[in-house]
C-alpha cells in the first residue's frame, strides 16, 4: 500500500469524531484535521501521537506507508472512563501494551 492509497487503515468512531470536533472547536479550529502519528518510543517499543492541525501541509500524506502495517484494522475511539480515559486506538495488530497504556508493541 503507498501513501497514495484510498484504503482506510483507520476508522474513526462517532463518539471519537463527537470528542476530536469538541476539542478542536475549544481549540479555535473551524475545520480541524487530526494528526496521528506512531512514533518509536515508550514502554513497549511504539506509541501513538495525536494533535490538531488547521490546514494540511504540502508533506503530508494519507497516511505513512511505515505505519499501514503497524496501524491496519485499528479503531479511533473515545473512552468514557474516568481513569484511562479519552481518544484511544484500538489496533488488533498490537500483541502487547503497557501498563500505563501509552505504548504498544507489535
Amino acid at each position: 500500500m503507498d501513501a497514495t492509497s484510498t484504503a482506510t487503515p483507520i476508522t474513526v468512531t462517532d463518539g471519537a469524531a463527537r470528542k476530536i470536533r469538541q476539542l478542536a472547536g475549544k481549540e479555535g479550529y473551524a475545520e480541524p484535521i487530526l494528526r496521528l502519528r506512531v512514533v518509536a518510543g515508550g514502554c513497549s517499543g511504539f506509541a501513538y501521537e495525536m494533535g490538531f492541525t488547521g490546514t494540511p501541509e504540502p508533506e503530508d500524506v494519507v497516511i505513512d506507508p511505515k505505519s499501514v502495517p503497524i496501524v491496519a484494522g485499528s479503531t479511533l475511539d473515545f473512552d468514557t472512563a474516568l481513569l484511562g480515559g479519552g481518544l484511544k486506538v484500538n489496533n488488533p495488530q498490537a500483541v502487547h501494551g503497557c501498563a500505563c497504556g501509552e505504548s504498544f508493541s507489535i
